[in-house]
């Protein structure tokens, strides 16, 4: 007869030790939808807010897939004013007759079985996002509630989900015309499994915006009703990644129109657009089956590859380079480039759930050929704006030349020095860089207070003098002859540019800490822009942070058992001290001190608020959509100055009690 397991049963003692009782018993096995609710970063990446709207855009792309089979031209999505959230399509509907293998609804099958869809060769689709088909299953398994509304063969379908259970059937609702189909889902996210619960406007418009540019010919609207009045923004764009380099580039001075490719070679359907600029930074976004692959993959090697060997051959063919002249490389032809490749792949082969890279070998040869064959044609047909092209390479040959030098420089005066490190660091005892960090303080006074309240054992302190070069608008040969550059590269280990080397990095956390005024916040953005254009690596992989230094310290009383307690804290920004004084009253919070810069701190205050593991914030720098990060360095840093104008006045309004 089998007794009842108490706690004691699941543990056991092992050469003195207590250990978990490991049998049958402990196996598990999780039913339907339990397994993306207990794993939901499996699936969606997380539950933080770029899992949350990760739930929106798996909604979207089903109706972006329904688009490219041409069964689709509209697609409305909706946040309502209880946070729900709705995407409707004008495509073919979810199917909803019986599926043989269950014997359950299709739409009850498409909605509550992992891996379960019409794009694993059954003829549905000819090409789609990918083949997992967990995306809208994952949806309905993390939502509190899920509707979903089939319009189909004339009657209107609905079925129910709560946290991934269907709690109805699919019931008939209505009627309609025959020839009106579509889907609609309708869902509210679990707030007992995100840790973020609000959708951010503008990161969905960038979204709907990029699927928009990718699919040619469909109309997305945008309506949120969170607001009063509602706010509704439509895209719509009939010439496709040509119109959106003409976006990206929108603020940048343009050396000819946009190269356009759109073939079809074997399976694959090539569309990719080019255009040079007088900048220095290469933009380029590659895309498939309409999902951005921020790791690029195969589709983006093809691309440039083509632009570097047809560049070369022509410059060879005009007379351009002479015969003992070097060919041009990658790093000289890309260089003011923005492009755009996007393709349509019958099976795609991505890199993990998330999609970050292309791996299809097929598609990178599919890519060559049309780009070559089209690229080759355009500068034929436009020799004029061929020789800008031709002359921009050139010119970035020269720039790449003295990079070299001015590379070699700064590796041979270390080497010199016996590999010192730049003088004005203060290094950590630490070699461990996974347990080190290195600190950027705007300032030698700031700089002094940090090397005597840091903890030497792990932290690094750098100080730089003044405001480093606006890599924006100048070449990196240039940026490395500024010797406050030249040691921040030395300090990382990881030289810069295109011979960048994450595995040199020398500190696993690389935090700015600039003062809380104006001047601080420029000194930040010229750092964030060194970093973003010629050393990406570091901030997609995570070792970027921004520290946050107090504003104020305050004096606040309280009053408990008729006696007033008195205490001093830091506050860190205007909203939390407004949030305190409404808390406690005006009488109850007075100011001692503003904190202009970090110099105005003792070490032991710098080391208490801002370097403190135990009490500091730090703010991690990620980038979560690299056209929209290129968008905005281009336009806070770059040579146009009335897009700058306009961003400031839009925002002027955000900036509180800044000392100008």
């Amino acid at each position: 007869m089998a007794k009842n397991r108490t706690q004691s049963d699941d543990v056991k003692t092992k050469n003195g030790q207590q250990t978990m009782v490991y049998d049958a018993e402990q196996i598990q096995v999780l039913e339907g939808l339990e397994a993306v609710r207990r794993r939901p970063g499996m699936y969606i990446g997380g539950t933080d807010a770029k899992a949350l709207h990760h739930m929106v855009y798996e909604v979207v792309d089903n109706a972006i897939d329904e688009a490219m089979q041409g069964r689709c031209d509209h697609i409305w999505v909706t946040i309502h004013k209880d946070q729900s959230v709705s995407g409707e399509d004008n495509g073919a509907g979810i199917p909803v007759g019986i599926q043989k293998q269950t014997g359950l609804p299709a739409l009850t099958v498409v909605m509550t079985k992992l891996h379960a869809g019409g794009k694993f060769g059954g003829g549905g689709y000819k090409v789609s996002g990918g083949l997992h088909g967990v995306g809208v299953s994952a949806v309905n398994a993390l939502s509190t509630w899920m509707e979903t509304t089939v319009k189909r063969n004339g009657k209107i379908y609905r079925q129910r989900f709560e946290r991934g259970v269907p709690v109805t059937d699919v019931e008939v609702i209505g009627t309609c015309d025959p020839e009106d189909t579509g889907t609609i889902q309708h869902f509210l996210r679990d707030d007992t499994i995100f840790q973020v619960l609000e959708y951010d406007w503008n990161t969905l418009v960038t979204r709907f915006r990029e699927m928009a540019f990718l699919t040619r010919g469909v109309d997305i609207t945008f309506i949120d009703e969170r607001v009063d009045p509602p706010r509704e923004i439509n895209f719509y764009f009939e010439g496709g990644v040509k119109t959106f380099v003409r976006y990206l580039n929108r603020n940048r001075t343009t050396l000819h129109s946009p190269i356009y490719v759109n073939q079809e070679v074997e399976t694959t359907q090539v569309e990719a657009a080019i255009q040079y600029t007088d900048g220095y930074n290469e933009s380029v976004f590659a895309f498939a089956n309409t999902i951005n692959t921020p790791d690029g993959g195969t589709h983006l090697t093809g691309l440039r590859t083509a632009v570097t060997r047809q560049i070369n051959d022509y410059a060879r063919k005009n007379g351009f380079l002479k015969d003992n002249d070097p060919n041009f490389t990658g790093e000289d032809t890309r260089q003011g480039m923005t492009a755009i490749v996007s393709v349509k792949v019958l099976e795609p082969q991505f890199e993990g759930q998330n999609k970050l890279k292309l791996l299809n070998n097929e598609v990178r040869y599919h890519v060559e050929q049309a780009v070559s064959e089209a690229m080759g044609t355009w500068m034929e047909e436009n020799p004029r704006e061929a020789k800008r092209i031709i002359e921009k390479c050139r010119t970035a040959f020269r720039a790449r030349e003295a990079a070299r030098k001015a590379r070699d420089l700064v590796i041979r005066k270390s080497a010199l020095e016996s590999m010192t490190l730049p003088g004005k660091l203060a290094d950590c005892s630490s070699r461990d860089p996974k347990e080190s960090e290195l600190y950027i303080v705007e300032g030698d006074s700031a700089g002094g207070s940090a090397k005597q309240g840091r903890d030497r054992r792990f932290q690094a302190i750098l100080p730089l003098r003044g405001k480093i070069l606006n890599v924006e608008k100048t070449s990196l040969d240039k940026a490395l002859g500024n010797k406050e550059i030249q040691a921040l590269v030395t300090a990382l280990g990881t030289n810069i540019g295109d011979n960048f080397d994450i595995t040199g990095l020398r500190y696993d956390r690389v935090i700015i800490m600039t003062d809380a005024d104006v001047d601080g916040a420029h000194i930040r953005t010229l750092l964030l822009t060194l970093f973003f254009r010629y050393m990406e690596p570091l901030v997609v992989r995570g070792h970027l942070y921004i520290a946050q230094p107090p504003l104020y310290r305050v004096q606040v009383t309280r009053r408990e058992n008729g006696k007033a307690k008195r205490e001093s804290i830091y506050v860190y920004d205007d909203n939390a001290l407004e949030r305190m004084r409404q808390e406690l009253g005006d009488e109850n919070v007075r100011i001692e001190q503003r904190y202009k810069g970090l110099g105005e701190m003792n070490p032991e205050q710098l080391w208490e608020t801002t370097m403190n593991p135990e009490n500091r914030t730090l703010l991690q720098v990620t980038v979560e959509d690299a056209a929209e990060a290129d968008q905005i360095f281009d336009m806070l840093m770059g040579s146009s100055v009335p897009p700058r104008r306009r961003f400031i006045q839009t925002h002027a309004h955000e900036v509180r009690n800044l000392d100008v």
